[in-house]
């Protein structure tokens, strides 16, 4: 740019506030500094919500068609109720609460800005201790914490054959877990579907299409309540 051209542009924008081109300047540089200001104009889009959904097969979407998955389904959901927001589904069928904690850090690959925690129900199937499962959501929820990332807590309930005494134990993981984080917490993933053949796919334990919209209308406001932590801590950071 010659200097003579810089000085007037330079000084017709101190002058009146705005840029002047003179109308003689050469076309290429004219149709530089327009667009150079109008990408200093335009507002930044803001990237979506990035939401982990870390969990096991009824986060996966374990016999259910390619879109229907909680997290494809929970994503429309907030779409439709005007939430720009991507849903990364990191659920693995037959995972446990060990399972989900060793392959947390590269499921945090994706950069999420907030996460759903939905684990337990293997561990409750197999039986296996409610403390160690304990430990293994505490330390997700701490690692997730440390990282700035709020988070929903979603619950489990035990099979009712292991008995009462194993039943409330593996209940109070969860709400002992919410008293010590500062998540946001549905006491039960599958509330008002489990043990709805209607709901359920043929082996009683899966979400049919139709459970997975039930389960979905039901932790809406929970995740929503989720989005507004973001968009807090977003606004907070400037």
């Amino acid at each position: 740019m010659s200097r003579s051209f810089a000085a007037a542009v330079f000084r017709a924008s101190s002058r009146y506030g705005r840029w002047i081109l003179p109308i003689n300047a050469r076309p290429w540089w004219r149709a530089a500094v327009v667009a150079a200001l109008l990408a200093v104009a335009a507002p930044a889009r803001a990237e979506p919500i990035v939401v982990l959904g870390l969990g096991d097969s009824l986060m996966a979407g374990y016999g259910l068609s390619e879109g229907s998955s909680f997290p494809n389904r929970l994503e429309a959901a907030l779409r439709q109720r005007g939430h720009d927001v991507r849903l990364v589904n990191a659920g693995v069928s037959g995972d446990t609460s060990a399972g989900g904690k060793a392959r947390l850090e590269w499921s945090l690959a994706e950069a999420p800005d907030a996460a759903i925690v939905e684990f337990g129900a293997n561990d409750g199937l197999r039986g296996l201790s409610p403390e160690a499962m304990r430990e293994n959501l505490d330390a997700i929820l701490t690692t997730l914490e440390a990282r700035g990332i709020p988070t929903l807590l979603a619950g489990m309930r035990a099979p009712p054959n292991l008995g009462r005494e194993y039943a409330d134990a593996f209940q109070k993981v969860y709400a002992d877990l919410a008293a010590e984080h500062p998540v946001v917490f549905y006491p039960f993933f599958l509330d008002g579907v489990a043990a709805d053949p209607a709901l359920n796919q043929e082996d009683g334990i899966h979400p049919n299409s139709d459970g997975v919209a039930a389960i979905v209308e039901r932790i809406l406001p929970t995740v929503e309540e989720l989005l507004s932590r973001v968009k807090e801590r977003q606004a907070n950071r400037g």
